[in-house]
């Protein structure tokens, strides 16, 4: 369990790098004046070009290798939702690294998605704890044997 925590939050880094020099790039390149086949080339031209971008679909690619490694290894049920916790880190890099203005209403949903992962992560320790077993399993007479 400890390994996949680990290998998840290397994940939930590297996606959420990834987003922001994404979107850093994307800002650099610009937007297309028109949209014709020459404007969508030369916005092509300066994608492949641009390292922000560059480094952001790497990001993402090593994103993709963990959740790869993850949902071969533990239920879908488990680790898919937790993915959502890059929406936090995201966030975070978003104030601190973009200038962006989050609000307080942003900030709730941050909280509503840290509560649910909670609850995820500890559904999934609740799963291996050991039921007692009722008092007429341990009990052959109280079966009425």
């Amino acid at each position: 369990m400890a390994r996949l925590l680990f290998v998840l939050l290397i994940g939930l880094s590297l996606e959420a790098t990834g987003v922001v020099l994404l979107s850093k790039g994307l800002r650099e390149i610009g937007e297309p004046e028109k949209l014709t086949l020459t404007e969508i080339a030369r916005l092509l031209g300066r994608g492949v070009t641009n390292q922000k971008l560059l480094a952001g679909v790497a990001l993402e690619a090593g994103f993709f290798g963990c959740l790869l490694y993850l949902m071969a290894r533990a239920d879908v049920s488990f680790i898919w939702p937790l993915t959502a916790l890059s929406f936090v880190a995201t966030t975070l890099l978003a104030k601190f690294f973009l200038n962006e203005e989050v609000t307080g209403l942003r900030w709730m949903g941050v909280v509503l998605i840290l509560v649910g992962a909670g609850i995820i992560t500890y559904s999934e320790k609740a799963k291996f704890k050991p039921q007692r077993p009722l008092i007429s399993d341990r009990n052959p007479a109280a079966r009425g044997h």
